[in-house]
């Protein structure tokens, strides 16, 4: 996949996240980015990398299309020669899709930082996917999610303004 494929991929996810039925267009992109982040590129240069005329970017541009896309800077390169995105598995394929999601959640539940911190948590395991299957398996096994919360989380604390676990 080139690094054009890749930007125009993840500007349908971006559009897809942000409720608009469509993919983002370059200038959407733009004048997100320097609204979100306070600055940006150009839309020709997000042209020229898209349609393969610049196959290369500064590190800059790549830091910050990478953290407005909430991907790895390392993802926003010319897949080698000879790689396949057959050889992996389908499911893997939709991690990338899995993280925009949990990043897009994590920003609007900002006002939790709970479960903004919970789900950014996630996006940066290697496998989210995964995780989330596995954090499914744990809501299902009964009391195991009970047992866990024990261990893992304090007592509630008075005036936290939280109501304290249901006993069974």
């Amino acid at each position: 996949m080139t690094l054009g494929d890749k930007l125009r991929s993840l500007r349908s996810i971006e559009g897809s996240l942000r409720g608009l039925g469509r993919p983002l267009t370059q200038l959407e992109v733009v004048t997100s980015m320097k609204r979100e982040l306070g600055r940006g590129l150009s839309q020709a240069y997000l042209s020229q990398i898209e349609n393969g005329s610049r196959p290369h970017m500064t590190s800059t541009s790549r830091e910050l299309l990478a953290r407005f896309f909430r991907v790895y800077p390392g993802f926003l390169v010319d897949d080698p020669p000879g790689y396949s995105r057959e050889l992996q598995s389908e499911l893997r394929m939709a991690d990338p899709t899995v993280d925009a999601w949990l990043y897009a959640g994590a920003e609007q539940f900002a006002p939790d930082p709970e479960l903004a911190h919970a789900l950014r948590a996630i996006a940066q395991e290697n496998d989210s996917r995964s995780a989330l299957l596995l954090l499914g398996e744990i809501l299902r096994t009964p009391s195991l999610a009970e047992r866990l919360s024990e261990v893992l989380q304090p007592k509630s604390v008075v005036g936290s303004g939280h109501p304290p676990p249901a006993t069974h």
